[in-house]
């Protein structure tokens, strides 16, 4: 019997238990913030490559967006430091680096994303005005 190893490598498999930070993680991320958030949702698309050096293109949630980033969920286990592509539902594309990873369930995992180029993309990515930038 032949199997292709390569195709099992890189199916997503469950992340196991919840991760989530402590308060002092909390209160630093606070205060490297850089623009206010927003409790808003996004649908995206997200292209990379996974902790497995697997290629994927899928869609994906954003939450908590802010001008620099947002919160995103998807079905990958993903490398802290990686940097991945974010589509928006105009089409407009952005890098992204995985800043951390705030939450890991059975086959979903939050990930805080910050926005690479800060160019003239960047800043409008998500169509809305956030507070305090003009």
């Amino acid at each position: 019997m032949n199997m292709d190893l390569k195709h099992l490598r890189c199916q997503p498999k469950s992340l196991g238990s919840q991760l989530t930070p402590t308060a002092s993680d909390s209160r630093s991320l606070i205060v490297k913030r850089r623009s206010s958030r927003l409790l808003l949702s996004a649908s995206i698309g997200l292209s990379g490559k996974d902790r497995l050096k697997c290629p994927f293109t899928m869609s994906a949630s954003a939450t908590n967006l802010n001008r620099h980033g947002a919160a995103v969920r998807l079905s990958r286990d993903l490398v802290v430091g990686s940097v991945i592509l974010v589509r928006n539902k105009w089409g407009i594309e952005v890098s992204a680096r995985i800043v951390t990873q705030l939450t890991a369930t059975n086959r979903v995992s939050t990930y805080g994303i910050e926005f690479v180029e800060q160019d003239d993309k960047a800043p409008n990515f998500w169509g809305i005005s956030f507070p305090g930038w003009r």
